[in-house]
């Protein structure tokens, strides 16, 4: 008899298998867990001379389908003894009982190693998962740090619009010794009564540039053939409150100012009759999504330009001026047409914009045709003219065609 260690139980004594009831009961009656890091507990195990899964009953499985390799004589030594030699490795032995548990030691091992294998496959599986989070997490990180940079390049990022930078950048000056106290106060107060009426102030407006442009054309400037200059428009430049993102706001001022100055759209405008501030025209621009007009624009800034440094562009004046009656058209010219990134095909545009129903023997036309709204990377220049000069290998070349009215200058 033998007797369980666990539970006491005593158990028969198998004479050929000495060790296989107490294996058997322990296996039954005291189950172990599967192997560590396994992800089948107790997952079967294949018989190392057949291949077959024999699971817990591996070792029973051996003796019963195989014990005619691990009980069968070996070789005589020559003293009556016999050898008994492992089918696993060879290894020979004088008593069948040591054979026994040695052959078991291999099916430890055996049990071992797969479970070894599992959980390296696992070890792997859980630092590639690790690996990959992280670099999502990163990237993720990354793209949030670069909307971030867009928001703030391209006024979105909620710092504040007109008056807070106005405000700021006074104090600045006031704190650099640029500017008096009392001057701080007087431009603030009329700030604000300019922000509160919706009028701009007309600090940053100059008057009379078409006409400057035609006297020089006219009497200074000998080597030009033909000029063509838009209606009257007055130029608007930056201010403390709008430098750096005004440019789209103070372009649509000088656009407005010669249409004020048409009759044709005397209609269209009898609502507005003097220029509006900047925060004036961000409301403006609302209206006009409200109106249902590019709600996909309007989405872009997520429905809001009043109180923030949004730059605008051609698209946003376009909404609003179709908002108030008026015809306009986009004209995409969306990629080079010539040599080095140069545009010909805008320049002839253009010209043809400016030159139909204006033909004529005069050196310098001052048209009715309002200036162009122009938009391009970096800038948004207003168009007011264009001129073509005498060239020595050619009748006519059309040159840097524009008289340009930045705002930023």
């Amino acid at each position: 008899m033998v007797l369980c260690d666990v539970c006491g139980q005593a158990l028969p004594l198998c004479r050929r298998q000495p060790r296989c009831p107490l294996r058997r009961h322990l296996e039954t009656a005291h189950p172990e867990p599967g192997p560590p890091g396994s992800s089948c507990p107790g997952a079967p195990h294949e018989c190392p001379f057949c291949g077959e899964a024999a699971g817990r009953e591996l070792e029973e499985h051996v003796w019963e389908r195989h014990g005619h390799l691990l009980g069968a004589p070996g070789t005589d030594t020559g003293n009556g003894e016999q050898l008994y030699e492992c089918p696993m490795c060879s290894l020979t032995c004088m008593n069948i009982q040591i054979l026994e548990e040695h052959v078991n030691l291999h099916l430890e091992e055996r049990s071992f190693s797969e479970g070894g294998h599992i959980r390296d496959l696992e070890l792997a599986q859980q630092l590639q998962s690790e690996e990959d989070k992280w670099q999502r997490s990163e990237e993720e990180k990354r793209e949030r740090e670069e909307f971030k940079k867009l928001q703030r390049q391209y006024g979105l990022d909620n710092s504040g619009g007109y008056k807070q930078q106005f405000l700021k950048n006074m104090e600045r000056e006031v704190d650099r010794g640029r500017m008096q106290p009392f001057e701080y106060h007087k431009r603030k107060a009329d700030m604000m009564e300019s922000l509160a009426f919706g009028i701009d102030d007309g600090k940053t407006k100059t008057s009379g540039v078409i006409e400057a442009l035609c006297k020089y054309y006219q009497n200074e400037n000998k080597d030009v053939r033909r000029v063509w200059l838009s209606a009257g428009v007055d130029h608007f430049h930056s201010s403390l409150g709008d430098r750096g993102w005004g440019c789209g706001y103070r372009n649509f001022q000088m656009l407005l100012s010669s249409l004020l100055q048409n009759s044709l759209y005397r209609d269209c405008l009898r609502d507005t009759t003097l220029i509006p501030s900047i925060p004036k025209i961000q409301s403006m621009i609302e209206d006009a999504w409200r109106e249902g007009f590019d709600p996909h624009g309007a989405s872009h800034f997520n429905n809001r330009l009043h109180g923030s440094k949004a730059w605008i562009g051609a698209c946003e004046i376009y909404s609003l001026l179709t908002s108030l009656r008026m015809k306009c058209q986009i004209i995409d010219f969306h990629k080079p047409t010539g040599p080095m990134g140069t545009h010909p095909r805008l320049f002839e545009w253009i010209l043809h914009y400016y030159s139909t129903d204006n033909e004529g023997g005069a050196k310098v036309v001052c048209t009715s045709k309002p200036p162009i709204y122009l938009q391009h990377q970096g800038s948004l220049p207003c168009f007011s003219g264009l001129n073509i000069r005498e060239d020595s290998l050619k009748d006519t070349f059309i040159t840097c065609l524009w008289n340009l009215l930045d705002a930023k200058h």
